[in-house]
Parts: C-alpha cells; structure tokens; sequence
C-alpha cells in the first residue's frame, strides 16, 4: 500500500475541468426531484413521510425527495446492524480496509458528479464542493491505512514465563449523525473510521444534506460493504435522534453539529437504560467562535487575506472559520480596512454559476444570522454588507462588524454564517487574552513576525486547532487532526493517528508458557 498523499483538487483554471463540471453540473440537475428511501441491511425501505431538499440558492427547486424514518424503522436498523455485525467484525482487517479503498476509488471516479450535488443541494461553490469531496477520499485512504497500523500495534513488553499480547477489537453499533455543511467529507470520515474498525452504523443525516448522503449509499453499495454495515435512517432529531442515542442496544454515538445539540446527546447518552450493558461513547464536534489575531509586527496584507479566506469561505458556514478578528490597536485600522476592501471584492451568487459567496443554508440559517446583524449593529458599526434577500435564494452579503466589545454576543456566540466582528486589542497579550475568553476552543490563527510570540501561542492560546501565520480554516486529513477544546467537543482529532481508537477497544490476552 502506498503512502497516505491528499487528494489533488481540481484546477477550474484549466478549461478541461471546468467542461467537466459544466457538464455534471448538467447531467445532476436532470435527476432532481427523485425520492430517496431509507436503506436497512441492505433493502429499500419506503415511508409515507418525506422532505423536499431544496437548492439554498433557488429555494423553489427541489433537489430531492427524502424520506423519514420512525422509531419502528430505527429499532429494524439497530437489529439489522447487530446482525451485520457478528460478521463484519470477523471480517479480517485488511478486508475491511480494502473495501473502504474501493470506496475511496468510487468517489474518485465521480469526483465531479458528488461536488455538482453538492454545489445544488447545499449552496457549495465549485472550489468549496471539490475540496469536500477530496476530503472524503482523505479520509478513506487515511483510515483504511490506520487500521493496518492498528492492527500490528503490539505495546506490550515480553516475559519468559508468558506469550502477551494486546489487540484492539471493534465496540458493536453506532449512530452516525452528521451536519450540513461537510455532508461529504464529515459523513464519510465519521462511517469509515467507525467501519473499517469492525463497528457497523445507522446513519442520521442532516435534511438539508439527505440526498447526497443517499448518493454515498449507492458507492457503499457498490464498494461491496455487505448489507447492515452502514444503514441510512434520515429523519428528524426529535423523531429517532433520542430514540438512537438513548436506546440500549446503541454503543457509540459520533456527532457533529451544534454545542447545543451536542450537550444534549452527551446527557441523554450518560443515562444508563434497562438492559444497556455498557457506558457509551459519545464523539463529539460542535463547533466554535474562532479568530485571528494580528500583531503590529505581522505581515498585515497576508493576514487580511487570510482573515476574508476564513471567515468568508463557504459562507462563514464551518466550525472553523474566523468570526473574530482580534487586531492589536496600533495596526486595528490599517488591518480593518486592508480586509474591508478585499471582502468587498466577494460576488455573492449562485454557486452552480461559481460566485465566492452563494446563499447560506436554508430560511431558518437566514433568519438566525439575520438577527445577529441587527444585534451588531447596537454592539459596532457595520463597515461592509449587512443586506440580505431571500426572495429567490437565502442571500447575505459578507459583513464585518468593527469596534465590537470582546464580550458582545457578535463576539461570543456562533453565528455560523458570513459575520466578522472585529475587536481592538491593546497588545499581544491582551489579544491572546481575547481569543481565549469564550467557552469554546476549536481553531485559531496569529499572524507575527516575533519568533516569541509565535512560540508562546503554541502554550497560551487554548485550542485545538491553532495556525501560525495562515488562515484557520482548510485542515487537511493526515496534516492537521482536527478537534477542540471546551465546548468545541471531545477534541476528537478527527483525520488523526488517534481517532480510530475512539471506535475500538484494546483487549490484553495472557498465556502461561
């Protein structure tokens, strides 16, 4: 097996591949309207209840029917998957990790069919889909190569009276529930590393992302996973969500979303039930209020584009991106209006047309960011956007809120959308003081050019992500394990040396010579 290597991204600056995304762009847009069925061991399962997934950016054209899934058909999947699993976990690692390579090859080969649903179904630019599709691929050829190393791990020392030995060995079924805005890579990552571990899973897609998610059904499907491995019950949270988390039978619970949420399914998971033979695992994302700090020594052009990159890319729609810029005073406005006029720049469109900034994801997003501009505009002044229109796509213009208190909502609560509050630090000190006075602690950047800044940054500033003189978005799968600190989660480090253990369990063996 060759060494890990991220997936290239597609170069549209060459006329070749954008013919081929023109071209899936049109052949997706021909299959919209079809409905997408639960899949359970393998079977089409039909439901009466189903949601229209609609395209962000033309909220009047639906991408796909999605059906719903009750508690009946949640309880079919968790029997379906304990039966799968008496087989898959016998199954010999390296078979398991081939066929996640064979997944991995799939999605290659459609590389630009999986961005075009992304692009329609969840308001991705060219660029942005490309890259979530990359990173699911990451994360198969990642994992797949993990579990060989796990597999031939053995951290024990020798004794001459005994043979020891120390294998890890898979938990059993877990619920799979995955957000929006990475529907690709993050679904993906979440599966394969439970799977190729020996686990099986229900996944729990977000609506909004149903029916690119049924689409890696139909590559699982054709990779030769065998029925039951991987089974996909969307659904509402309030209809099956707690029913999975607190149910018995369920031994591990990976998510990613909202802290809110991702507070609720630890407590719910805590509670042990009738019959629950086990504590469950719970692997938690969710999210964080991310920034960038800029010294008077950095270099200033470099850290304003690398404060639009981060706080406007995809929307402001990633756990990572930058919603706070923390400049110390000396260089705040200089800073404020270098990133001003590069964000100004932005075209905000549709992202089948590939404009940098396309609609955020459905009305409820809308009205929410909606509302915290209008708080930023009591807490500081709007220098750029504030205006948005929904009559044809959920639309807001990137927009940066200056002069705001460090302890302004703008500045402490997750927006999750395309709103930058900047902040006046008085010095480097009191800007990493800044950066860590929130309740979470996900990603970060400092932009100087003093070597003992950067370096007690690595000490002081408290997340799990932190950049030095880049942007804090893009982590790559193998490069930078990917987690946070606080209420950002479990600092799972997803794409990781460590993550796999999460879904495995070490078992010592000791035989008498």
């Amino acid at each position: 097996m060759k060494q890990f290597s991220n997936e290239p991204l597609m170069d549209f600056s060459i006329v070749e591949n954008r013919d081929r995304m023109a071209d899936a762009l049109a052949t997706v847009e021909e299959e919209f309207g079809h409905y997408y069925p639960l899949i359970i061991a393998g079977q089409r399962v039909e439901t009466e209840e189903r949601v229209a997934s609609v395209n962000p950016c033309a909220h009047e054209q639906v991408v796909g029917y999605v059906a719903q899934a009750d508690r009946a058909q949640a309880e079919m999947a968790m029997e379906e998957a304990w039966k799968a699993f008496e087989t898959w976990r016998e199954v010999p690692a390296e078979g398991r990790a081939a066929t996640v390579l064979r997944l991995s090859a799939l999605m290659r080969k459609r590389k630009a069919e999986l961005a075009a649903w992304l692009v329609f179904e969840v308001g991705k630019n060219w660029v942005e889909a490309d890259a979530d599709v990359a990173e699911a691929i990451d994360f198969c050829e990642y994992y797949a190569r993990e579990m060989i190393r796990y597999e031939g791990l053995n951290q024990v020392y020798p004794h001459p009276n005994e043979q020891n030995v120390q294998r890890y060995i898979p938990l059993g079924v877990g619920v799979v529930i995955s957000p929006w805005n990475f529907p690709l890579a993050i679904l993906t990552g979440m599966t394969t590393a439970a799977v190729v571990a020996g686990n099986t899973v229900i996944i729990k897609p977000a609506n909004t992302a149903g029916v690119i998610a049924a689409k890696l059904m139909e590559l699982v499907d054709e990779a030769g996973f065998p029925p039951g491995v991987i089974n996909y019950l969307p659904s509402s949270g309030k209809t099956i969500g707690d029913y999975l988390v607190q149910h018995p039978k369920t031994r591990f619970i990976n998510f990613t979303g909202s802290k809110d949420v991702g507070l609720h399914i630890n407590e719910v998971a805590a509670k042990h039930q009738p019959g629950q033979i086990w504590i469950k695992r719970v692997v938690a994302e969710m999210g964080g209020k991310d920034f960038i700090i800029v010294d008077e020594t950095a270099d200033l052009d470099k850290a304003a584009m690398g404060i639009v990159k981060s706080a406007f890319g995809y929307q402001g729609q990633k756990c990572s991106a930058c919603s706070r810029a923390i400049i110390v005073d000396s260089v705040y406005d200089e800073v404020l209006e270098k990133t001003r006029e590069m964000a100004a720049e932005l075209r905000v469109g549709e992202a089948a047309a590939n404009f940098a900034v396309n609609a955020v994801i459905d009305e409820k997003a809308f009205r929410s960011i909606s509302n915290y501009i209008d708080i930023g505009r009591e807490e500081g002044r709007i220098v750029l956007g504030g205006d948005r229109d929904s009559s044809v796509g959920y639309y807001i213009e990137p927009t940066i809120i200056e002069g705001v208190s460090s302890h302004a909502r703008v500045a402490q609560e997750e927006i999750f959308g395309p709103v930058l509050a900047f902040i006046r630090a008085d010095s480097y000190d009191h800007a990493v003081e800044i950066a860590n006075c929130t309740e979470y602690g996900l990603t970060g950047s400092v932009y100087s050019r003093n070597r003992a800044r950067l370096e007690s940054a690595k000490d002081k500033v408290h997340v799990g992500n932190l950049y030095l003189n880049r942007h804090c978005t893009g982590a790559l799968v193998g490069l930078h394990p990917f987690g946070g600190f606080n209420l950002s989660g479990t600092d799972s480090k997803a794409g990781g040396p460590d993550y796999l253990l999460l879904f495995m369990q070490a078992k010592a063996i000791s035989e008498a010579m």
